[in-house]
């Protein structure tokens, strides 16, 4: 049986389901181990020491080191494991949200006043054909 995800035609995201569990699971088992300020200590002071604790890919060490948001999302992560990191830094969601979007948190903020993003042209990647 094969199961139809639609929502893999949804631009600009990625849906975090079973597939993508499997994927960033060690990936998100780093960002959970943020919850303790023990663990986020020994990580500011030596990032690349503590990575080694993880079963992570090469691509989601490198996401993390470079604190590449979205390629953390692609390769398995899940926006409130990955939310631990971006806390650990210093950023609020809002800021995250923000920086994710391509745009400043009051520009943000101020879209997400005024209902989000517009749907026209953000239902479907068909839709996004002609900058392709």
């Amino acid at each position: 049986m094969t199961l139809n995800n639609d929502y893999q035609d949804i631009p600009g995201t990625y849906v975090f389901d079973a597939k993508h569990s499997r994927l960033g699971y060690h990936l998100n088992m780093f960002c959970m181990s943020l919850r303790h300020a023990e663990n986020r200590d020994n990580f500011k002071a030596n990032e690349v020491s503590y990575l080694d604790r993880f079963a992570m890919s090469q691509a989601q060490r490198d996401a993390v080191l470079r604190r590449q948001w979205n390629e953390m999302l692609r390769l398995g992560g899940n926006i409130y494991y990955t939310s631990k990191l971006a806390a650990t830094d210093g950023l609020t969601f809002q800021d995250l949200a923000a920086i994710m979007t391509g745009s400043s948190r009051e520009q943000y903020r101020k879209m997400m006043v005024n209902g989000g993003r517009p749907i026209d042209g953000n239902r479907s990647k068909s839709e996004w054909a002609h900058e392709r």
